[in-house]
């Protein structure tokens, strides 16, 4: 793959996995729009893999948290903060998961990628998003999470799985919905990606078993390095802006790039 296309779709989806603007959205209408091949599935994986790790060095501490709180949860305790933090994290991410099966054998998963439904999306939930934001009450932390937050969080984000919602949008939309404050519902919307974008990579990898060669493997590790850095720095911005800034530039943009994609689907 062209060393340009690579830089590319390794910065769209580095930039736009946590911003609510929608990863996946801006990596279907890449070749879409500008005629290039598909990335395939090795490049998917890849720059999910180099999101992910960007996404757990940022929040490092509260997934170590977890992790340890993972070996008590498996052994049936719920006695400490890191098992709770593990069992409402595993509690988000069954809906999407389920969802996401359920698309992938019933094949909508297909046709759901047009730039239709983009920018339908694009445009339907980032009003979805202002209108929480600006009308929600913003006094909740996201250190007083419960189960019944995570489990309708969690319903939340297996909307995202129509392309051009946003996974971060949405969920951060269900985070304002239920009262979290920008940067508590940004911070959940972050952990909740971590499982999320693990099963994601798995269930694709799982199709590339055997395919990969030495060039694919060098391309991917290219955009898993670039994604990597992208994210972080993305991410570690848009949770600095968060303490002054709400979401309404992001909805700006998404009101504008769907309005432009449904003039262009349907002209």
């Amino acid at each position: 793959m062209p060393l340009t296309q690579l830089v590319l779709l390794a910065l769209i989806q580095g930039i736009t996995e946590f911003l609510p603007v929608s990863s996946s959205g801006h990596l279907i209408l890449l070749p879409g729009l500008t005629g290039m091949a598909d990335q395939g599935l090795a490049i998917d994986v890849a720059v999910h893999v180099g999101t992910l790790f960007a996404v757990v060095l940022f929040f490092w501490a509260d997934v170590k948290e977890a992790l340890a709180g993972t070996g008590r949860l498996l052994r049936g305790r719920v006695d400490t903060p890191g098992a709770f933090l593990a069992l409402c994290l595993a509690l988000a991410t069954v809906p999407v998961v389920l969802a996401g099966l359920a698309l992938k054998l019933s094949g909508l998963d297909e046709a759901l990628r047009s730039v239709a439904v983009i920018g339908w999306a694009m445009l339907v939930f980032g009003i979805v998003l202002w209108w929480f934001d600006t009308r929600s009450p913003a006094a909740r932390p996201a250190e007083r999470w419960t189960l019944r937050h995570a489990a309708i969080m969690g319903l939340w984000q297996a909307v995202a799985l129509i392309p051009g919602t946003s996974r971060s949008g949405i969920t951060i939309t269900g985070g304002r919905a239920l009262g979290y404050d920008r940067h508590g519902a940004a911070k959940l919307a972050m952990l909740m990606s971590i499982p999320t974008i693990l099963a994601s990579g798995v269930l694709l990898g799982l199709d590339l078993v055997g395919e990969a060669d030495g060039a694919a493997l060098r391309d991917g590790a290219i955009a898993a390095a670039l994604a990597f850095l992208a994210a972080l720095a993305a991410l570690t911005l848009m949770m600095r802006l968060l303490r002054s800034v709400s979401f309404t530039p992001y909805v700006i943009y998404r009101v504008v790039l769907g309005v432009a994609l449904l003039v262009y689907a349907y002209t």
